[in-house]
């Protein structure tokens, strides 16, 4: 079938099928046009300090220009970025980017094996790290080939004095930052103040070039990065806007970011659509803290929102969250993990918007597909963005029809180059005609609209049939009493797996028996859970998605 040619009449009116993609030739082309742009208006927020586009241009220049004449790198030299969302990551992201530098997003929760492998499969040169997560670089850094720290604190962005004063607090008073000592590192307010006074040649990086070493989760073994380049970048900002409809008015939106920027999906969110747009980014640093995080968001008229399944759960939950302002807010996207139809409806019974779904991957800017806000259909991923081609194969890599449920594949500009110095995992991930293996299985519906089924890999095969676990938890997630749930596979002597669900109930009166005769009602009888968990939370995630592997592997180990 012509996936191409049958895509082409899909679109809502006003959606095109394919854009222009040569309107940047980097992401820092991007930057430099919306700080310019938007130069008054603010860019980003954290921690009780706004930043505008202008200062954002400035204190990027000034981090870039400290990298080419205080330190030995090069083009192309990559440096690591270890923090939460601050403002200072917008300037050290694009502050690198000008200097023609390769960023390596860094979770800052990495343990110290997790880190020591990144900075060196990645061969990063230097590292920005956030005080509080110092004292494992510290044990990190000499098995490493990093030669420049950079360390900030969490305050560094407001004035001198405030600086200082709430610095002091957070080390001193709540016990924040663990003891380190790296003396040869500098502290980002003087690299700052001295790359002022220093020139700056900025880099002219093109599309082909490698702006991000996006490492994925490691899911399958050892994490591997993801090479993107400016034109992969690029490409999804543009891509991925049209499908946004009416639903960003530049240079007036103000979106609430909860979701951490060194994550692919806010990266581009927010470093890059949303960037481009001029619009006020509010950073959420532990959307955990959900009381905090309601109170910071009632000091804006947000207009938009952006997060996944079990944050949105987490937040309605909150009852002051339920009594916020929504009267601004025009959209919810979400991804990240599947999104429960009860979580969706909830949702929009609490705020009034509609959640439109999309999906992707590391591996692909991330966007693949997205739900236009004025045509969402609940329970898909949407349509795939402009210029990317969606099918199905089965195990052969034969193409499937309309309906039948296959491997997702995916080709298009935002697709990554491949696997950082791993020719043969790289050549594995594609078909032999090009398409990007997604790993999941889905269905292309006959209008178009993709729905996901489940992770190949977590797929359960009871009696020889194939059971999603997605459809289980959103059967199990409907329950008013269950707040979320994960389905996995037990070995079983009859059946050979059997489906066992641990969840998180919202009410403590839930019976397993009435969950179990929830189920019966709702699911084939081999789909029915033979078993169930009840815990006080879930494994997830640093973005929040549930765990499935962790708890599976523990049955196992139970079991052998």
């Amino acid at each position: 079938m012509d996936f191409e040619q049958f895509y082409q009449d899909k679109y809502p009116p006003g959606v095109p099928r394919e854009i222009d993609l040569n309107k940047y030739q980097s992401m820092v082309d991007v930057f430099n046009q919306s700080v310019k742009k938007y130069a008054d208006k603010p860019a980003f927020s954290a921690v009780g300090v706004t930043m505008t586009y202008g200062e954002l241009d400035a204190q990027a220049r000034n981090f870039a220009a400290w990298l080419q004449n205080k330190t030995n790198l090069k083009p192309g030299d990559r440096i690591a970025v270890q923090m939460p969302n601050l403002t200072q990551y917008p300037v050290v992201v694009y502050g690198a980017m000008r200097a023609g530098l390769v960023v390596v997003n860094t979770n800052p929760l990495y343990t110290t094996r997790e880190m020591e492998h990144q900075f060196n499969d990645s061969g990063a040169k230097a590292l920005v790290v956030l005080a509080n997560m110092a004292s494992n670089a510290e044990k990190v850094l000499p098995h490493t080939g990093i030669e420049h720290v950079i360390v900030t604190e969490l305050a560094d962005m407001h004035s001198p004095l405030k600086r200082t004063l709430m610095n002091a607090a957070v080390k001193h008073l709540k016990k924040m930052v663990p003891a380190y000592n790296l003396p040869q590192a500098h502290k980002l307010p003087a690299v700052l103040a001295a790359g002022a006074k220093e020139k700056l040649d900025e880099a002219r990086p093109t599309q082909d070039d490698l702006a991000v070493l996006q490492y994925t989760g490691g899911t399958t073994g050892v994490a591997k990065g993801a090479m993107l380049t400016h034109g992969n970048l690029v490409a999804n900002l543009l891509q991925t806007r049209p499908l946004l409809e009416d639903k960003i008015e530049e240079g007036k939106e103000v979106m609430i970011a909860p979701l951490p920027l060194y994550h692919i999906y806010s990266f581009t969110l927010n470093c890059g659509i949303m960037l481009e747009a001029g619009a006020h980014n509010v950073l959420i640093p532990n959307p955990r803290d959900i009381p905090a995080f309601v109170k910071e968001m009632k000091n804006y008229k947000f207009t938009s929102f952006v997060g996944l399944n079990t944050l949105f759960n987490g937040l309605m939950a909150n009852e002051d969250f339920r009594n916020l302002d929504f009267s601004q807010m025009k959209m919810t996207s979400s991804g990240g993990m599947a999104l429960t139809s009860a979580t969706a409806k909830r949702w929009q019974e609490v705020t009034g918007v509609e959640i439109a779904e999309g999906y992707g991957m590391t591996e692909t800017s991330p966007v693949v597909t997205f739900n236009p806000p004025s045509a969402i259909q609940l329970g898909t991923i949407g349509l795939p963005i402009c210029n990317t081609v969606c099918k199905t194969v089965d195990e052969d890599g034969n193409d499937l029809p309309l309906g039948e449920p296959g491997e997702l594949c995916v080709k298009g500009p935002q697709v990554m180059r491949g696997y950082w110095q791993r020719p043969e995992e790289t050549e594995k991930s594609f078909t032999a005609d090009g398409f990007l293996r997604t790993g999941d299985v889905a269905v292309i519906q006959e209008d178009g609209y993709i729905r996901i089924v489940d992770r190949k890999k977590d797929m359960i095969i009871v009696s020889g049939f194939n059971v999603y676990p997605n459809e289980v938890e959103d059967v199990v997630s409907s329950h008013p009493k269950v707040l979320e749930c994960a389905a996995v596979g037990i070995p079983d002597e009859k059946s050979g797996e059997a489906v066992k669900v641990f969840l998180v109930p919202s009410d403590p009166s839930l019976e397993e028996d009435e969950l179990r005769e929830f189920c019966r009602e709702r699911l084939t009888a081999y789909k029915v859970p033979k078993s169930f968990e009840i815990r006080e939370e879930l494994p997830k995630t640093n973005v929040g998605k549930i765990l499935r592997r962790e708890l599976r592997d523990e049955e196992i180990a139970k079991n052998s």
